[in-house]
């Protein structure tokens, strides 16, 4: 059973990123300020979900949360930061477009820039503790997944419809065989020594 809340009486926004890890595109963070007594019984960190759950839950939390919010952050800004600072960036973005202004951030994992100097606490698997942490971790995911399925019309080469950017062996095979393309996160030292392809 999820938490929902740390404080009774602040308002928290939940705050994760989904794609930290991936070779290709963006990394994106979500923000989201549930109801004290938000509660759905599908609820739940966004990685023991299915994609049919995940879309379940992503109308119902835009719905129901006091306010949400996504960050974007592309590749090329991840080459240039470097992924922990674009992770920030992302959660940044996402805090400065909340409708409403948190109290207390609660953010997924073991470590934080500080935002706006409001108080936050950072929790190692909080998206599956805490209900806006795991509200945040469906957000980021069902929105980077939407975008990945859209580039992968560009460049159907890399089967990012189903791997969505991650390094599986599909999407490793590719890259050796054709090079990296504009996407694809050239900082992370994923490609065989040879030319890349599909450079812009």
């Amino acid at each position: 059973m999820l938490q929902p809340f740390l404080y009774k009486t602040k308002i928290e926004a939940g705050v994760d990123e989904a794609g930290r890890g991936c070779y290709a595109g963006p990394v994106v963070a979500a923000a989201v300020i549930l109801p004290k007594d938000f509660h759905h019984p599908l609820l739940n960190d966004s990685k023991k979900l299915s994609e049919k759950e995940r879309n379940i839950l992503r109308p119902v939390i835009e719905k129901e949360s006091l306010a949400f919010a996504v960050g974007f952050v592309d590749n090329q800004e991840i080459d240039a930061i470097n992924i922990l600072q674009a992770t920030y960036k992302a959660m940044h973005l996402a805090l400065d477009q909340l409708s409403q202004k948190p109290q207390v951030l609660l953010i997924d994992g073991n470590r934080f820039k500080p935002y706006a100097n409001i108080h936050y606490k950072c929790i190692i698997k909080g998206d599956g503790i805490f209900a806006s942490i795991a509200a945040a971790s469906i957000l980021a995911k069902t929105y980077r997944d939407e975008y990945m399925l859209k580039i992968h019309e560009e460049f159907e080469q890399y089967g990012w419809k189903n791997n969505k950017g991650y390094g599986t062996a599909e999407h490793r095979a590719a890259i050796d065989t054709i090079g990296l393309c504009k996407y694809h996160r050239k900082s992370f030292d994923i490609l065989k020594p040879q030319i890349n392809l599909f450079e812009e």
